[in-house]
């Protein structure tokens, strides 16, 4: 089973703007700082989206190439891939993600319905209401 990772599309303001950066060449490009120590695992995993405090989207992680300055960049499939919402905590950088823990992929056609906004159902959690 291959981890996956989590970034926040701090550049998008929506899906259908993240779905644009993604779709629009052959291989979408995510620049990082730092290669992941479990980048190996990585490979076959997918990349995350957090907006608006919730997982929103997933792409799938091709493989990862260093960059002339030293940095890295994380390519991926140029395919995004909406899931279920699930509420996620803002973060700086990526974090592992345990393929248990990932949201479900929607199905071709299914809307998330009405999702709780990330915030909001943080805060429902901690009140344990959710």
């Amino acid at each position: 089973m291959p981890l996956h990772m989590t970034k926040i599309a701090y550049s998008s303001k929506s899906i259908e703007a993240l779905r644009e950066w993604v779709e629009a060449e052959d291989e979408a490009h995510m620049r990082t700082r730092y290669l992941p120590k479990r980048h190996a695992e990585m490979i076959g995993g997918s990349l995350y989206w957090i907006m608006d405090h919730a997982v929103v989207a997933r792409c799938e992680i091709l493989g990862f190439a260093q960059r002339p300055d030293g940095h890295w960049t994380i390519r991926l499939q140029p395919r995004l891939i909406l899931v279920e919402p699930k509420h996620k905590r803002a973060h700086q950088g990526w974090r592992y993600l345990q393929d248990r823990d990932a949201p479900r992929d929607l199905e071709d056609g299914e809307v998330p319905g009405d999702a709780i906004p990330g915030r909001l159902a943080g805060r429902l959690t901690k009140l344990g209401l959710i």
